[in-house]
């Protein structure tokens, strides 16, 4: 198999220079260019024919966000990961690329990290990401801890009384489209993960809130869920549901990673799945790894239904590819058929739990 070609875009030489280095210790990538401006990017790609773009936001003369809005129009299909810096500004830039077309991100030192730390941390991600990205891999399917939960077909059609959502790479994107779909009197709340750091999951949070027709908010210790809200969970900590009396609340931990993740999707789905039992509808949007394979298992342990993303539709297919792998999906949809489905099955659910309670 031939090595990635990357071609690293960023006004610092100094960060192009530790780029390259940190790119060098692994044998499947290779710097194939460098490029100190937007405009020489765009003069580079045909000449090194990268398979993967890293383009830093904030550069002189033409921007990242320019840059990529041009490399777009040219190669639609050319995997592009911004390098952001992890502050308000350079979160808010980096929804701005991705809703422009970026395929992912990677966030650069801050000043909370040493060098050593950062410099691995960045290496460990961007590494993951360009191999998600560029890799052609058919999930496989994860050990699961018992045996395979019915399919819905062969379970009682408990009603619905929570939507437990998971995405990770392309997620922003697809809740973006996914959320405003959703109508104003939804009859039950929404809990989500998201990968993403601290601030950047608020500022998703709030631009959802601008779109959609529901509250969307950052979740919070305590917060109690109703119909018709959405709560995305606070980078940097797992979010779970629990009991209290005839209240639903939000929690938020900072137990150890799962999956490499804190939030993770599998803590949401496992305590949803605890919580309510049968009343899940689980829904696992476009990521890459397979974070959300054992909630699934555990949510269809329960009674409850998990639905995913079509391959042709997701940015990457790791997290609903394992889902499916390991067969614990009820059905795969595209996009844009997940939102009115959603809608179809709590609606009518509920119906039918209404009707025999008659």
């Amino acid at each position: 198999m031939q090595p990635v070609r990357i071609l690293i875009v960023d006004d610092s030489a100094v960060v192009r220079k530790v780029l390259n280095s940190l790119m060098a210790s692994d044998p499947e990538i290779v710097v194939a260019g460098t490029a100190g401006n937007g405009s020489q990017a765009l003069a580079r790609i045909p000449e090194v024919k990268p398979d993967l773009v890293t383009l830093d936001i904030e550069m002189p003369g033409m921007d990242g966000l320019e840059t990529l809005v041009e490399i777009r129009k040219l190669y639609p299909k050319l995997p592009v990961i911004m390098f952001s810096t992890l502050t308000e500004r350079g979160a808010s830039a980096t929804l701005d690329a991705l809703a422009r077309g970026a395929s992912d991100y990677v966030t650069k030192p801050s000043h909370g990290e040493t060098r050593e730390l950062a410099q691995e941390r960045v290496r460990e991600e961007l590494i993951r990401k360009i191999k998600s990205l560029c890799a052609v891999r058919v999930p496989q399917a994860q050990p699961l801890p018992g045996p395979m939960p019915p399919l819905v077909s062969a379970r009682p059609q408990a009603r619905i009384d929570v939507v437990a959502i998971g995405a990770s790479t392309g997620g922003p994107n697809a809740l973006t489209e996914l959320i405003p779909q959703l109508p104003a009197d939804f009859p039950v709340p929404i809990v989500i993960v998201q990968h993403m750091p601290p601030l950047f999951t608020r500022l998703l949070s709030e631009r959802l809130n601008t779109l959609a027709q529901l509250e969307v908010g950052e979740g919070a210790e305590g917060q109690k869920l109703q119909p018709g809200q959405v709560w995305i969970a606070p980078g940097g900590h797992h979010m779970t549901v629990a009991r209290k009396g005839t209240e639903f609340v939000l929690g938020l931990n900072h137990d150890p990673q799962e999956n490499s993740c804190r939030p993770a999707v599998d803590v949401l789905f496992r305590s949803v799945a605890q919580t309510y039992g049968a009343n899940v509808l689980a829904v696992v949007l476009t990521g890459m790894g397979a974070d959300g394979t054992r909630g699934s298992f555990d949510i269809r342990k329960a009674g409850g239904q998990v639905i995913v993303q079509d391959e042709a539709s997701s940015v990457v297919w790791g997290m609903p590819g394992s889902v499916v792998a390991a067969r614990l999906s009820d059905r795969i949809y595209p996009l844009d058929s997940i939102g009115p489905e959603v809608v179809r099955r709590v609606s009518m659910r509920r119906a039918s739990a209404i009707a025999a309670s008659r």
